[in-house]
């Protein structure tokens, strides 16, 4: 049974990572504003995890930790007060966390934590993980964070993971589209050339424990599926998979004038692709968008 400090565990990701985690026999302790929240929301499960609300209070150093900490990139319109509360809750946790094993006097044997494909900015050129950090917000916002949990590299095997926007149900990403796409308002956004980056949830946890059992060498790996698409391609699939029309086309212009500079993920994209991991020998269960639609509408 191993000891693993997890941030981020009551967050869509997390979720899942923490039933993983317990299958497998590990004893996680997660990190949570709200203990009694995060008990209720684990149902189950809860009576195998142990819940902290404040760095301090972790007790002991972990045989691992897992970092993916931070507030919703999308949740909401990014002003100057949320940009500070997304940089707070990646950096600053990342942050606390090092001074929290400096004053426990030790490191664990492996560091998994988070970062997004966001860091590569907005290309029309296919991206890997030797490609170097844009300059927008989100591209900072990566590349700093990145920066901050490097430290950990010097006493842990360290694994970096830039995400892609996650699939899975319920919640999430496709969550906020069924209704729409199932009412048959569903449509490409703009023109719907932009590449959209994504994987499977099932595939990102199956990701972190091959990192967290050394099955891939420290490093940066890019956690996408192998096959990119483009917004027109996801707009059709979904379609599909949901067996309603896809005739409409959201504007640019309006949505803009709603969401700012957080706009960007919508109207402008990034085609990453999972070099090191496949090279390292990882097998991606859902490589198409098909296939994982398929799955999770089933």
């Amino acid at each position: 049974m191993a000891v693993i400090w997890v941030t981020g565990g009551t967050g869509f990701v997390g979720d899942a990572l923490i039933s993983a985690l317990i299958a497998r026999g590990d004893q996680p302790i997660c990190l949570t504003r709200n203990p009694e929240r995060a008990q209720a929301r684990h149902g189950a499960l809860a009576q195998h995890v142990q819940y902290v609300d404040q760095v301090d209070a972790f007790e002991e150093v972990p045989d691992a930790m897992i970092n993916l900490s931070g507030e919703g990139i999308a949740d909401q319109r990014w002003t100057d007060r949320r940009k500070r509360q997304l940089r707070a809750s990646r950096i600053g946790v990342t942050r606390a966390l090092k001074a929290r094993l400096a004053t426990l006097g030790g490191a664990p044997a492996t560091v998994v934590t988070g970062s997004a494909v966001g860091y590569y900015g907005h290309s029309d050129q296919p991206l890997t993980e030797v490609d170097p950090a844009s300059h927008d917000f989100s591209a900072r916002l990566c590349a700093d964070w990145e920066a901050e949990a490097s430290d950990f590299a010097s006493l842990s095997a360290l694994y970096t993971l830039r995400i892609g926007v996650v699939m899975g149900l319920p919640g999430g990403f496709l969550g906020r589209l069924q209704r729409p796409f199932s009412l048959g308002l569903g449509g490409r956004l703009g023109h719907g050339r932009q590449m959209l980056s994504w994987i499977h949830r099932d595939d990102l946890v199956a990701l972190i424990l091959w990192c967290l059992d050394g099955r891939g060498a420290p490093g940066v790996y890019n956690a996408t599926a192998p096959n990119p698409i483009s917004n027109a391609e996801f707009t059709r699939a979904m379609g599909a998979a949901l067996h309603r029309p896809t005739w409409m086309t959201v504007p640019e212009t309006p949505l803009r004038l709603v969401l700012g500079e957080l706009a960007d993920l919508l109207f402008r994209g990034q085609a990453v692709y999972p070099t090191a991991a496949e090279a390292a020998g990882f097998e991606f269960r859902y490589k198409t968008l098909e296939s994982a639609l398929s799955q999770l509408f089933r």
